[in-house]
This record gives C-alpha cells, structure tokens and sequence, in this order.
C-alpha cells in the first residue's frame, strides 16, 4: 500500500484550485440560508 499522494477524494470540480471551489461552496450555503430565511421570513 504505497500511495504517493493523497487523495482527496472528490474528482468532480470544476474550479482550478481547491480554495476556489471552498469559497464558492461557502457563498452558495450562504445564498440558499438566506432564501430560505427570507420565504420562511423569520
């Protein structure tokens, strides 16, 4: 079991880079939170 690198697993992006793809994962949970707050209207 010699594995020259780590594997992160997820092979579906479609961004360059890994802090990319975070930042825009964070920004969508952000979008979808607050729409639901808004329909919900908390």
């Amino acid at each position: 079991m010699t594995k020259e690198k780590f594997d992160r697993g997820s092979a579906l992006t479609i961004f360059k880079s890994d802090r990319t793809e975070d930042m825009a994962a964070l920004v969508i949970a952000f979008a979808i939170a607050f729409l639901v707050y808004v329909i919900v209207g908390g």
